[in-house]
């Protein structure tokens, strides 16, 4: 356990930690009666609002460090001592990367080899949780799709009924996918060379309660809110691309059991998604939220972005097997709580609430589970 200069002890550093995964992990082991350290330099929006309700609800509990992780001294001190640490704090956007790659860069991996240095050089070393994101993969174009009502569905029958699991090569795409990419193989590699317990999750679509989400990241809740609010939304291609969409309660269950697991997990990458029961296309989720509110959507389209997947979706049994993880919130319940969350932190959204019957009739409609 770690000792902040306030006095406090803290188990647990999680860098990002004012982020919309942050917020809600941080809630998590809070709630358990650990104290946990945040590092966040606070410039994405939102991350200010989701610390105040942090402090708000568990104040005494949190260590707060405001710096960047691109401050080698600053992530050494906040390492100081502690057990566990999950690494969130990242550029995450793949637009602005391509503006802003040096930057980029900087975050995402010279950032990521600032916290690795500094579990490596600590007194007693943490083990560590990289998130790391689908896009390794690349643009997936050698996937033969067609199109099948408003998604497109592989024609490979393995790929069509599991997603794609982590035997699939890896081929970075944009400046963000070669930062991140880079990123996540010094993590593995610092497990081989230096004997560090890290494991990585590549991230599919996460979304929930405390995300700020906007056209370049967190669509889920970028598109709910911006129905919410009566705000047309525009949609980059022809809306037929599917993700695997994973709700954050499930992530953050994720993350509790690799925690648990690091010994028997290290050194190995996941694919921490939905899976193949939890997926969505755009236009599927704009279908989902004109039943919601009882009222036409207002949509344009534009062209397609670069490296935009037409199809992916987790395979996640490689996770599932070593832990027993599972995902459990069906997509059109996750939807409806993200709106039920929304209009409850900003009084000014509101959308006709449904009857549960509904919800269930979507579900099958939709083919997900819980």
């Amino acid at each position: 356990m770690s000792t902040g200069a306030n006095g406090r002890t803290c188990s647990v550093l999680i860098t990002g930690g004012a982020g919309f995964v942050g917020v809600n992990l941080a809630a998590h082991w809070l709630e358990a009666g650990e104290r946990v350290r945040i590092l966040d330099s606070l410039i994405r929006p939102g991350s200010e609002r989701n610390l105040e309700w942090l402090q708000q609800h568990y104040g005494d509990h949190i260590d707060f460090v405001q710096a960047d992780v691109r401050s080698a001294q600053a992530v050494a001190a906040a390492m100081q001592g502690v057990e566990h640490v999950v690494h969130l704090a990242a550029q995450v956007a793949v637009t602005s990367s391509l503006t802003n790659p040096i930057f980029d860069f900087d975050v995402n991996a010279l950032g990521t080899l600032n916290v690795l240095e500094a579990a490596r050089r600590s007194a007693r070393a943490p083990s560590l949780i990289f998130t790391s994101t689908n896009k390794v993969y690349g643009g997936l174009e050698d996937l033969r799709l067609r199109a099948e009502g408003q998604r497109y569905m592989p024609l490979t029958e393995r790929v069509r009924t599991r997603g794609i699991d982590e035997s699939r090569g890896l081929d970075f795409h944009s400046p963000y996918g070669c930062s991140k990419g880079a990123a996540e193989q010094y993590v593995l590699d610092y497990s081989r060379s230096f004997g560090l317990r890290t494991t990585v999750f590549r991230m599919s679509c996460i979304y929930g309660p405390h995300q700020n989400g906007n056209e370049d990241q967190g669509w889920v809740a970028h598109m709910i809110r911006k129905a919410l609010a009566r705000e047309p939304i525009t949609i980059y291609g022809d809306g037929k691309q599917v993700r695997d969409v994973l709700f954050v309660d499930d992530l953050v269950d994720a993350f509790a059991k690799a925690r648990h697991d690091i010994d028997k997990l290290s050194g190995r990458a996941f694919n921490i998604g939905g899976g193949a029961g939890n997926t969505v296309s755009l236009l599927e989720l704009i279908r989902q939220l004109e039943q919601l509110l009882d009222r036409r959507v207002a949509l344009s389209f534009d062209a397609w972005r670069l490296g935009d997947q037409r199809y992916y979706v987790s395979d996640t049994s490689r996770y599932q097997a070593a832990t027993g993880w599972r995902p459990r919130m069906a997509v059109a319940r996750g939807i409806q709580a993200l709106c039920d969350w929304l209009v409850t932190a900003e009084p000014q959204l509101s959308y006709r609430h449904i009857a549960a019957s509904a919800v269930a009739r979507d579900d099958r409609r939709l083919g997900v589970s819980g």
